[in-house]
């Protein structure tokens, strides 16, 4: 797996938005669910579940791509301690996208709570447990609020590349040449 382009494939490209726009769109459907006791709380629950397997998903081929193809190189320009923040941040971001789904299902299957994906009825993935749902729940609600400092650390870090060092790497992701 030796990269010799300059950009991310189209497929790379394709998964990193449509998966950044299911990402915030989750984060914040996620705080409305916790904010609220209104009605509106099932339908984000609704909405919420799905989506995160969805993006399970999505990750987990993402993340084959990603190892079958590789990620163009890093500017030589670019100072070693920013290399490593991006290799930890990215590695953190693969890591969170996989976890987070994974510890909403378990946290799901430990409340007995069905998750229905488009009809189908997923297998609980661990048994009934209320210690287990709180302790899962603590952690789901803390690994998100990190995950959304995260992106808005990945964001930041973009935009520093793009307008500022104008080294390629955000051209590298983005969705035009």
């Amino acid at each position: 797996m030796t990269p010799i382009h300059d950009r991310f494939t189209p497929l790379q490209r394709a998964l990193h938005w449509v998966m950044a726009v299911c990402i915030l769109a989750m984060l914040f459907i996620g705080v409305g669910m916790v904010s609220t006791i209104h009605q509106d709380y099932l339908s984000l629950v609704s909405i919420h579940k799905p989506l995160g397997i969805v993006i399970l998903v999505l990750a987990l081929i993402r993340l084959v791509v990603r190892l079958v193809r590789g990620a163009p190189p890093l500017p030589a320009s670019m100072p070693e301690p920013m290399k490593l923040a991006a290799y930890l941040s990215h590695l953190a971001s693969y890591i969170l996208m996989i976890a987070l789904p994974l510890i909403g299902w378990g946290m799901l299957s430990a409340a007995d709570y069905p998750v229905v994906v488009f009809g189908i009825h997923l297998p609980r993935i661990l048994p009934h447990s209320n210690s287990l749902h709180t302790l899962l729940w603590d952690a789901h609600r803390t690994l998100a609020i990190f995950f959304f400092a995260l992106i808005v650390l990945h964001l930041a870090a973009a935009l520093f590349h793009a307008l500022v060092r104008r080294d390629g790497v955000f051209r590298a992701m983005a969705p035009w040449r």
